[in-house]
């Protein structure tokens, strides 16, 4: 059996923390340590602390002191220009995955806001979270975009926790923009799917920057 390297393990390490802090598991101001991951992931102290300084290069997690590393809380400013951003991105992909979704596509959609219905009525807000991530990953998937899935990914690495923890915090879910999103990929209309994506990320903005605010004068 090959072994396995030093890189390829801080790799799989990197790859499982960035999935954690992408689909809101992680949340904003939670402090993580290299012995807790090392712990959780079941592997050394070594690979864990490289991926961790990936990540800290990244902007995904941020050092207070040589003790204290956590996820960031993103300033207003960072939030209202990564949304800008996303804005003009994820319409772009859900208008081409209107264009081109088959049945099996607007199948796989369907299948992610039923999850994330059913999610929402068990109360069960992080997996709510995550098929909300999904869901957005899933239209470039399908819009046969993977330079734009590796820039979502990016920039999910610094939304996730917060859009995960404002909705959780709020204890709602944007169904009703994912499900216009659906409606407009079955009948094959970009500009309706560019413009619920667009009011589905623009919905959440004053809540998030409220959610952002809540955080000033917490205890550490």
């Amino acid at each position: 059996m090959k072994e396995i390297s030093r890189d390829s393990m801080g790799q799989a390490i990197y790859d499982r923390i960035s999935a954690e802090l992408i689909a809101g598991r992680l949340r904003p101001n939670h402090k993580v340590t290299i012995r807790g991951l090392a712990d959780t992931l079941g592997t050394s102290s070594t690979p864990v602390r490289d991926a961790v300084q990936r990540l800290l290069q990244d902007r995904a997690l941020e050092q207070r002191s040589m003790r204290d590393v956590r996820v960031p809380v993103p300033t207003a400013a960072d939030y209202l220009e990564i949304a800008t951003i996303r804005t003009e991105l994820e319409g772009l992909a859900a208008a081409r995955a209107a264009e081109i979704a088959d049945a099996r596509d607007t199948a796989r959609l369907g299948r992610l806001v039923q999850r994330n219905e059913e999610a929402m009525l068990a109360r069960r807000w992080h997996s709510a979270a995550e098929f909300n991530q999904q869901f957005h990953f899933a239209l470039a998937e399908i819009a046969g975009m993977p330079v734009m899935l590796d820039i979502l990914h990016r920039l999910w690495l610094r939304m996730g926790p917060l859009i995960a923890g404002y909705y959780a915090s709020a204890e709602i879910s944007p169904l009703q923009r994912h499900e216009t999103i659906l409606a407009a990929c079955e009948a094959r209309d970009p500009a309706r799917a560019r413009a619920a994506m667009r009011a589905d990320i623009e919905d959440g903005k004053e809540g998030i920057l409220a959610y952002i605010a809540s955080f000033t004068g917490k205890e550490t």
